[in-house]
């Protein structure tokens, strides 16, 4: 049978291991939390941020405009039929006799699917022309910055002939001297 001093000396050994780990573990996360906060706080996480704002918000603009504007008019085009009710039935749906929906059809949506390709089409071109023009707006401002940063012309001076005619004079009157 163990002694109570020897099962206390086994638990002060092993607390100690627990300690030494848990102050390994404490500095690995303050590591990775410094790492973690140099990382959030970089110019570039913040511009993608309100770029991912901003996207969501001009995606509801172009959803709109396909769903609403867009869409109606392709299938007024196409018949009259709403591309959101293309769809091929796998197995049809089973009702009761009440009516009632026992078993749900199973179908593919590709006219939702045709849809989301148009909507992201759209959301493609309309980022391309952004992009664009934001670059056109760029160009011209960097274009505007380089005018005003040119410095003034330098001053001609003297040419290699005249500065060569010049050290042959300077020599020609020291060896007079």
């Amino acid at each position: 049978m163990a002694r109570q001093e020897d099962i206390c000396r086994v638990y002060t050994v092993k607390g100690d291991n627990m300690g030494k780990k848990k102050n390994d573990l404490e500095k690995k996360l303050s590591g990775t939390m410094s790492e973690f906060k140099a990382f959030i706080l970089k110019g570039n996480i913040i511009d993608m941020a309100v770029g991912v704002i901003i996207g969501g918000a001009f995606s509801k603009i172009v959803t709109s405009l396909v769903n609403d504007i867009l869409m109606p008019l392709l299938g007024a085009v196409t018949g009259g039929a709403s591309f959101n009710e293309y769809k091929c039935v796998i197995h049809p749906a089973v009702l009761d006799e009440a009516g009632n929906v026992v078993t749900p059809e199973a179908a593919v949506l590709y006219g939702s699917f045709i849809q989301n390709i148009v909507d992201f089409l759209i959301v493609g071109l309309c980022m391309f022309f952004m992009v664009k023009a934001v670059a056109v707006v760029m160009s011209k401002f960097h274009h505007e910055e380089e005018k005003k940063a040119e410095p003034a012309p330098v001053p001609a001076g003297p040419t290699t002939e005249e500065l060569l005619t010049e050290i042959r004079d300077l020599l020609k009157e020291s060896r007079e001297v």
